[in-house]
Order: structure tokens, then sequence, then C-alpha cells
């Protein structure tokens, strides 16, 4: 036999592992290069289907072994998987809204996506309007032939304003208008994105659930990672077409992080919506505060529709309003103040995290409170940490307001 060189030898070794192994973990598969076994395997005519192997773009065994379990996670049957959170949003948008098409948003939508909408889609022929999403009846008034698409956020972004869910998908199912949820505060867990509320509503439910798998699912805040489910095989074929002309790719690292995330979700939703809930309530009889926004208080907007639908989970974020005599400066110095919590984006990490918000430039209808009731707004994301030492914190920090 020809002597071939050692670097020849390492890449063309011809030991394969033997079969039968299986362990607790995924193995992880990484590939840009997927290999055939001839010629006629490279010739034969392979779906673009979402699960086929091609090249390690569409994905890889680890990788479609999350779609999996993230599509059962949201009670769906299909799953795609994309970088981030809003190049999920921007999927979903993408794929199904063209020139002279109009898509619908929550007046308080995540920020990315009123971006992307207004920027991106704007520039592609492709108009918008927002909603309030809790009043469905002025909310159907505003379909047309031309609605294509409508957003749902329950909760909505900063605010929490928990939307009339049945009241507006129902108005989108009598006018076969789609609907996608952004899912990721829910996590899969608060309630069933294409089943809102069976004992009301047996069978409504959105098309389209979108999921930020950065939050929840990850629970490291060390990633970034998206993903689009649905239960409908044709509108899942439209989400693969467009996710390869985007060419979305995810290193095979985050995804082993997911996988490995996974299994503690349930228990890590469940001890963070415990700890916010004691806070929120604890905040909501502070002196310095107008309003707790938060689904489960009673007078938080939406509170009768999050019953109606999510009642036991309520997520890790809430959000407070100061009284009008806090001015910015004081409230940033509140901010500053606190040493438990990051001051950071994002949530559903270890870390609790906290950021003043400035509103003017992402509401379009209004915000859920008058002047008179109050003006600075914080919000709270409640990590891992002990509740009581988050409470200590907060107070000592309070002090920096008077």
């Amino acid at each position: 036999m020809t002597q071939r060189g050692i670097a020849t030898d390492l890449i063309h070794h011809p030991f394969r592992a033997p079969a039968g192994w299986d362990a607790v973990p995924v193995p992880v598969m990484k590939a840009s290069t997927v290999l055939f076994k001839d010629t006629a395997e490279l010739h034969a005519p392979r779906p673009r289907d979402g699960i086929s192997y091609r090249y390690g773009l569409p994905g890889t065994p680890t990788t479609y072994t999350l779609a999996a379990r993230i599509a059962t996670l949201e009670h769906a049957e299909h799953c795609v998987l994309t970088p981030s959170g809003v190049s999920a949003v921007t999927l979903t948008s993408m794929a199904f809204l063209q020139p002279g098409d109009e898509v619908l948003l929550p007046d308080n939508v995540y920020g990315q996506n009123r971006y992307v909408t207004a920027g991106l889609l704007s520039r592609l022929g492709i108009t918008h309007r927002f909603y309030d999403p809790l009043d469905a009846a002025a909310f159907e008034a505003m379909l047309s032939e031309r609605t294509k698409l409508v957003w749902l956020e329950a909760a909505g972004s900063i605010t929490l304003e928990f939307p009339d869910l049945i009241g507006l998908i129902r108005a989108c199912r009598a006018r076969g208008v789609l609907t996608a949820i952004d899912d990721t505060w829910g996590g899969g867990l608060a309630f069933n994105s294409f089943e809102v509320a069976p004992a009301l509503a047996p069978g409504l439910g959105a098309d389209i659930a979108m999921h930020a798998l950065t939050k929840f699912p990850s629970g490291g805040a060390d990633l970034l990672m998206g993903a689009v489910c649905t239960r409908d095989l044709a509108l899942h074929r439209r989400l693969v077409e467009m996710h390869e002309f985007l060419g979305y790719g995810l290193g095979q690292n985050d995804v082993e992080m997911v996988l490995r995330g996974l299994p503690s979700i349930a228990l890590r939703y469940r001890a963070q919506d415990a700890a916010t809930r004691v806070l929120a309530r604890w905040m909501q009889g502070r002196p310095e505060v107008a309003r707790v926004l938060h689904p489960a208080m009673e007078n938080s907007p939406g509170h009768a529709f999050w019953r109606q639908v999510s009642p036991d989970a309520a997520g890790c974020l809430f959000s407070v309003v100061f009284k009008p005599e806090y001015e910015q400066r004081r409230v940033d110095a509140f901010v500053d103040a606190l040493r438990c919590f990051g001051i950071g984006y994002s949530w559903a990490g270890p870390m609790s995290l906290v950021v003043p918000y400035d509103l003017s430039r992402s509401r379009s209808l209004g915000l859920p409170w008058t002047p008179e009731e109050g003006g600075q707004l914080v919000r709270f994301a409640i990590g891992l940490e002990d509740v009581e030492d988050l409470r200590a914190d907060i107070e000592q920090a309070l002090s920096r307001l008077s």
C-alpha cells in the first residue's frame, strides 16, 4: 500500500465508532459538509422538508432533535430553529407577507418586532398598523382584505398587558387571517398557544407560535436562539422555504446548551414565577409606587383575560410605575443602587435584571396609566436568587429616591 502522509491518514481514517452507544445527553453533530455514500445518493432528489440532510445549514441530527423537543414544548407538530428571537420574528413575517399586504401588531409588541416591521417590511411594500390588544371589538373593525398576518403577544412587552386572546383569535379566524403569537413570556408552559382556552373556546388558538429560546429554554443567559412552531404542514413548508432563503444556521454547541437546559425548564419557570409574584405584591404596597404591572395583579391591564388563559402561570417579569414626583434622575439612581440586579436586557437567566424604560418612542396608542397615576417605569426580571435577598436589595435602593 502506498505510504500516505499523516494529514491524509488523520482526515481519511477508517475507524468508525461501533453502534449501540446510548446516553442521556444528545450527541453533538457538527458539520458544514454532509457526505453522500455515492453519486447516486448525491443526485437523488431530497425534499426541502426541514428534516432531510443535504448540507449542515438546514440542520444536523442534533438540531433536528432540539426542534422536535421544542415542538413538544409548544404543543406543536413542526418546528424550525433560528439564530435568535428576532430572526424567528423576521422569518415568520417574511414567510407569510408580500408587497401590498398588511400586518397588524399589538401596541405593546416586542420592540425588535416593531423595528423589523417599520423598517425592513416597510421597504418591501408591506404596511402595518398597531392595535389595542385589550379591545377585540375595535381590533375586529381594523381587519381588512389586505390584512394577511396578525401578531399576538401574551403578555405584552415591558408593560405586560395580557391581551384578549380569545376575542382577537376568534376575529382572525372568522376572517381567515393568519395569527402568530410570541410565546416567549409563556415559555410553552403558561398556556397552549394552539388551544388558548380549551374550557371557554375549544379548538381556538394561534396558527404559529414564535419563541425566543434565548430565555426560558436556555436558562443560562449565555446564548441566542429562536424557534417557530406550527401544527399545519403547509405553513411549516413555507417556513422551511423562507428559512433556506435567509440562510439561517445555528452553532451546534448552542443547540447542545438548550438541550441541556430543557429538562429543568418547568422547575425554573415555577420558581421564578413564585418569586416574581412575591416581589410584585410587595412592591404594590410601597409608598413610592403608583402601579405594579403584572398579569396576576388584579389592577394590571388584562388581568381578567390572563385568568381565562393562564391562571396558574405568570412568568418572571413585572414592571413598576413610580409616582409622578420621582423624575428620571432619581429613578436611575435607584436602579444604579441595586446590587443583586444586573442592568441589562433579556430575562429568564439565573441573575435578576432591571431596566428603566422610556416608552415614548415605542407606543403609538398610549400607555396603560395616566400621567396623574405615575411616571417613570422600571422593569424587573427575576432570576434564581433568594427572594428575600432581592427584596432587601430593592428596599435599600429605594432609599435613593428620597
